[in-house]
């Protein structure tokens, strides 16, 4: 199995990841009020994907993670499309972002790509709560076994891998349960890799309540988990989480928290200051407390992505 994370941080000591994609598609006039989120997006008006994608590795980014978060058969069946039309529509997304990849490499003078990793492609992975469009990625407790989370996510992991992303995103996972079926899952199937995320409510535990030191102890044996860390958490549990994990695992620590802004639940709106420099400087933090791949979820911007970029790898 080869690595592709580890490959880069052997060159390179952090790498940057990108920010939010929905937040970025509803600012370029995309109404996400779906249950399908920015996966309907693939149908609708794709090429806006491979623009937002393209403009975060112009801000710096080394990986983006591909529109299929709330991509799955199930989700897709309700909208009337049978297996191979979803299948397709979860090929597209991992090929919109490796197209903006591509280009925006190609673009690059001889010299800007020796000053830089060439990026990567992470195929999202969203929980089975993502499906249920419920919130229930931010709960957990489904009430299932391992084996049936195995068997909800082994067809879209398949899809996904085949469709060339060179590593899979599994994230905002609410607990270890689900975490460890993927990890058993992608150790089953040949060639495959990714990194585990979990959403958190604390400085200590994932959303379902567990610590996440536990949880990555748990995940250490995985040798397809090739990072473990947190994202679609508030800023200020970050420092905390990644000192609760301080020498719990040998894998690589990633962070992309959101951007700090309080949602309002009661009117549907984000409250709150938005500041590139001080995510920015947050995100050096983040870095000195161990955290070796850095971006950011929900309300961030290729802004903030330029501004971690500048302020953790100035001679980009």
């Amino acid at each position: 199995m080869s690595n592709p994370i580890e490959a880069l941080l052997a060159q390179h000591s952090l790498a940057i990841l990108d920010g939010a994609l929905a937040t970025e598609l509803e600012a370029r006039g995309c109404d996400l009020k779906d249950p399908l989120w920015s996966a309907k997006i693939l149908i609708e008006q794709p090429e806006l994907i491979y623009d937002v994608h393209y403009d975060y590795f112009a801000a710096g980014a080394d990986v983006a993670i591909s529109a299929s978060y709330q991509a799955t058969f199930e989700a897709f069946a309700r909208r009337g499309l049978d297996t191979e039309q979803a299948a397709e529509l979860m090929h597209q997304a991992v090929r919109l972002a490796t197209r903006a990849r591509d280009d925006f490499w190609n673009a690059l003078s001889a010299e800007q790509q020796n000053r830089r990793p060439r990026p990567l492609v992470a195929a999202s992975v969203g929980p089975y709560g993502a499906m249920l469009a419920d919130g229930s990625e931010y709960r957990g407790h489904y009430a299932l076994t391992e084996e049936e989370l195995m068997a909800f996510h082994r067809p879209r992991l398949e899809v996904l891998l085949a469709a060339g992303a060179d590593l899979l995103a599994c994230e905002t996972l609410p607990c270890l349960s689900e975490a460890r079926a993927l990890a058993r899952l992608m150790d089953a199937i040949p060639g495959a890799c990714g990194w585990i995320s979990f959403s958190c409510q604390s400085q200590e535990h994932n959303c379902q309540g567990e610590r996440l030191s536990d949880c990555v102890a748990a995940l250490e044996p995985y040798h397809s988990v090739v990072a473990i860390g947190l994202n679609c958490t508030a800023p200020e549990h970050v420092p905390g989480l990644l000192r609760s994990v301080q020498g719990v695992s040998r894998k690589p620590l990633l962070v992309y928290p959101n951007s700090g802004e309080q949602y309002d639940a009661d009117h549907k709106c984000w409250h709150g200051p938005v500041n590139s420099e001080q995510y920015a400087g947050a995100a050096e933090h983040w870095h000195r407390e161990g955290a070796r791949l850095i971006g950011g979820c929900c309300r961030t911007s290729p802004a903030d992505i330029a501004a971690v970029s500048a302020r953790l790898r100035p001679q980009q």
